[in-house]
């Protein structure tokens, strides 16, 4: 009997869970699928923002990978080497055992990690937003500086506590600069000594406007709701350097904080460098059906991948969900056809529309190019997210709906311990742009 030929995907992200999902659904079994993640979930990085706010349980938006990827053999290790020529995947498990494993097909999903720019005290002092435990973190972060606020008798302590600056005005800059706010006023109010401190927000970015990879229409409203409601926003400015007392802003203003949140925008996984093959600006460089020149045997998807756009030549797919999902299911079937099941097609997708979420009732939503903010987008976007999360969606639902009828409860959950979660300094990049 003929050995099962291996597919091994590296990365349970949008990309990765999505091609191990769809290609486990067409070969039922024919051939064996490894997925290589560091963590047993797929996290639903769309909704962190809610998480961080304190709506939604963290375990609404981590969907399991056991259950939710039948016919998936997961593999909780973190991949070091790809030996191209060997065909070998070398990684390391969760207790730190070295592992290899051969791959017949290779998937590449390895997705992106915060894009840091070499800026004094940013490491030291910036809280970074990319994973639960960040998310978890922060959360905690604004209470206790609340907290902490209403405990001090030094009017200026009190105010450097109540100020949160957060850099970088892409999707998640712009969503946890909304929710954070609403969360700290919640926070503020069931404490007497505070009501009259007021809670002030910075949302910071170089861009010449906050979410400026959006129509410049969805960019205005969630501008317009975010000023209307006090957060104040500095397009053309950024952080010239952190410190413990505060940021210093490039147009030379010192404010006093100590909560600075980095959320400038990601950059590929430095694994796509490793790999010794052709890249752009660290995306593996693909063709239109999401194969590596020269290697057949490897496909790559998602963050990780410059995929070529066919809806705009001489350009590549943005970095966002909605391609990388799409993209997972293309790479699964094209895989399969290279197996002879069904038709080798090639990647191409235009946007649907885009949805952000500005907190409460509010949001700003393009379905299909009709514009619409407010409640009726706020519709839209959880409708949304409800059709793309792979699971849980009743849980999802009932928290909405908790949050909608109950008061939120403003506890720290003392989960998190110590500074500020670290970034990744290793490789920081050059200042030439905070936006996604």
């Amino acid at each position: 009997m003929a050995q099962r030929q291996r597919v091994v995907v590296i990365g349970g992200g949008f990309a990765g869970f999505t091609t191990a999902r769809t290609l486990s659904a067409i070969a039922k079994g024919a051939v064996e699928i490894v997925l290589i993640n560091p963590t047993d979930y797929f996290l639903y990085l769309p909704l962190l923002p809610e998480v961080a706010a304190g709506i939604l349980d963290p375990r609404k938006v981590a969907i399991p990978l056991a259950g939710n990827c039948p016919g998936v053999r997961h593999l909780l290790a973190t991949v070091d080497r790809v030996d191209i020529g060997a065909r070998r995947v070398e990684c390391t498990d969760a207790e730190g055992n070295h592992r290899e494993l051969g791959y017949d097909r290779l998937v590449i999903a390895v997705g992106s990690v915060n894009k840091l720019l070499p800026i004094p005290g940013v490491v030291e002092h910036a809280h970074g937003f990319r994973s639960l435990a960040e998310a978890l973190y922060l959360r905690d972060h604004l209470i206790r500086q609340i907290e902490l606020a209403d405990a001090s008798n030094d009017p200026e302590e009190r105010k450097a506590r109540c100020t949160f600056v957060v850099v970088g005005a892409g999707y998640t800059g712009t969503e946890v600069a909304a929710q954070g706010q609403l969360l700290t006023l919640d926070v503020r109010k069931r404490r007497p000594g505070l009501r009259d401190q007021p809670i002030r927000w910075i949302l910071a970015d170089l861009a010449p406007r906050i979410l400026p990879e959006l129509d410049q229409r969805l960019s205005r409203t969630a501008h317009r709701t975010l000023t209307e409601r006090g957060v104040e926003i500095r397009t053309g400015t950024t952080v010239a350097e952190a410190t413990a007392e505060g940021v210093k802003l490039s147009d030379g203003e010192f404010v006093a904080t100590r909560s600075l949140i980095w959320c400038v925008g990601v950059r590929p996984d430095p694994l796509v460098e490793s790999l010794g093959l052709p890249a752009e600006r660290g995306r593996l460089l693909v063709d239109e059906f999401l194969r590596v020149p020269g290697h057949p045997e490897i496909y790559a998807c998602g963050d990780a991948a410059a995929v070529p756009d066919l809806t705009r030549p001489g350009q590549y797919t943005t970095m966002t969900a909605q391609h990388a999902s799409r993209q997972g299911k293309r790479a699964a079937r094209n895989i399969a056809a290279s197996y002879g099941h069904g038709q080798l097609l090639p990647y191409r997708h235009s946007d649907l529309g885009f949805v952000v979420d500005l907190a409460g009732t509010d949001a700003a939503a393009n379905p299909l190019g009709v514009p619409l903010s407010g409640l009726p987008a706020k519709v839209v976007t959880r409708g949304y997210h409800l059709l793309a999360v792979p699971g849980g969606r009743a849980r999802i639902a009932g928290n909405w709906l908790l949050d909608t009828l109950l008061p939120r409860q403003t506890v720290q959950l003392d989960l998190v311990r110590g500074s500020a979660v670290p970034l990744d300094s290793s490789t920081p990049e050059h200042p030439h742009g905070l936006s996604r």
